[in-house]
């Protein structure tokens, strides 16, 4: 273990350098993972989404067998409103503190999302205004595949449901004895979800963005999941539903200088790497001894975790810690990687380095805010960005939830004072019916 994990520091001062940190820059690239639509992996993402498109829940139930091991029929589909009561009762008398912590985490989530939200403006003001609606029906996506994720249910319905969404639907593989896990039931019991699908992976994405089984499609579809979750939700979107952004794998960088806790840092990349082989954590420092003293700190904890196979697997398929001349080229390359989520101990400085940060989906400022904190209780939500998307695209929040409508609203003075340079512009395009539309107003 200790010299495999060797290869993941590149420093500066290697004669490879450059030609290293182009080749991890490939693999943070959108399209690192599937290269593009011609890819084979597109290719087959595409397969199921026409299979579902044209099959409805025959397809979905064929996927199902065939990714998930399950066999069901479209009647097992749904959980049953005595499931979701089931396992919150279960959690409730077996586990209470951990309701309790659900709760909790609950209204922090909610207290943010609400403050925040921008969706109470409906004002008018000279002429025009804007107005928000709350999207009607929209579709939650949780991984279940290598740990089950209730924390996603919070992070993604209680920002809708502040936003003021009706309908949510949430969908998840059945890996737990054929099912979903009950702590994720439970959750959605708690907060009164009650359309839950034991359906994953692409033809789940599928199924709810077609209007062909017993799944009625939804207005957009939201949350993580892995690259062919993913794949899926872009190929449906626009033309079908919308979506949030493309939300996966994981991945966390940790800018680190010399006042950096080593033994703290290598947890935080264990932390992410554990998700799953294909999550990445990535270090950037100004200090190769530090950068030395981490690595040593990953090969005396990785062989301590439960999954370790995982997150040894990550740190040597899309993990490196990266030493650089100095904090410039460290915070260059971090808006460069422009990560989902970016941790910076750096002492005293950490403040003043997250000002200079302008690419990440969420910023964690000093050594006693690790991911986790943001995971599962801070409040903003931890569905974000990946893939160095986080240059175009943002977290999800409760305003990813509503639409605007743009309000004019001119009486016969403003009209009549905007008239000749709208019909001068109308004739500058040819448009003689705009014009005339001006024109016939002013005539009486």
């Amino acid at each position: 273990m200790s010299k495999e994990l060797d290869k993941i520091l590149i420093s500066a001062s290697q004669p490879d350098f450059n030609k290293r940190l182009e080749k991890l820059r490939e693999k943070k690239a959108p399209a690192g993972r599937f290269a593009g639509y011609d890819s084979e992996g597109s290719i087959e993402v595409l397969k199921i989404v026409r299979k579902v498109s044209d099959g409805g829940d025959e397809a979905v139930a064929e996927f199902t067998e065939k990714f998930d091991g399950v066999k069901l029929t479209f009647q097992d589909f749904r959980i049953s409103v005595q499931e979701l009561e089931n396992a919150h009762s279960e959690i409730e008398k077996n586990k209470p503190e951990l309701l309790a912590s659900i709760r909790q985490a609950i209204e922090n989530v909610k207290k943010y999302q609400t403050e925040i939200f921008i969706g109470s403006n409906k004002s008018c003001s000279g002429g025009t205004g804007i107005k928000y609606t709350p999207i009607k029906r929209v579709g939650i996506c949780v991984p279940g595949a290598s740990a089950p994720l209730p924390s996603t249910v919070i992070m993604t319905a209680v920002p809708a449901q502040v936003a003021g969404v009706k309908e949510i639907v949430l969908v998840s593989p059945p890996r737990y004895n054929g099912s979903i896990h009950p702590v994720t039931l439970a959750v959605c019991f708690e907060l009164g979800i009650d359309e839950v699908y034991r359906i994953g992976g692409a033809q789940a994405i599928a199924a709810l963005a077609c209007d062909k089984g017993s799944i009625p499609m939804v207005d957009k579809i939201v949350g993580p999941g892995n690259q062919w979750v993913q794949t899926a939700k872009k190929m449906v979107s626009n033309d079908y539903v919308g979506i949030d952004s493309i939300m996966g794998p994981s991945e966390v960088l940790i800018i680190a200088n010399d006042k950096a806790n080593p033994a703290w840092v290598a947890a935080d990349m264990l932390s992410q790497a554990e998700h799953a082989s294909d999550s990445s954590a990535i270090v950037l420092t100004n200090s190769e001894t530090i950068a030395t003293k981490i690595l040593e700190e990953l090969k005396n904890q990785i062989g301590k975790l439960s999954r370790a196979n995982e997150a040894k697997k990550s740190l040597l398929g899309f993990g490196a810690i990266i030493a650089l001349n100095d904090i410039t080229e460290v915070i260059n390359l971090a808006n460069d990687l422009a990560a989902e989520h970016l941790q910076i101990q750096c002492g005293g400085q950490s403040r003043k380095i997250a000002d200079k940060i302008e690419n990440a989906g969420a910023i964690f400022i000093g050594e006693y805010s690790p991911v986790a904190v943001g995971d599962y209780w801070a409040g903003p939500s931890h569905t974000l960005p990946t893939e160095m998307r986080a240059k175009f695209s943002s977290a999800l929040t409760s305003n990813d939830f509503i639409k605007s409508t743009s309000i004019i609203e001119y009486d016969k003075k403003k009209l009549t004072e905007s008239s000749e340079d709208i019909i001068r512009l109308a004739q500058a395009e040819g448009l003689d019916a705009h014009a005339k539309s001006i024109k016939i107003r002013q005539q009486d």
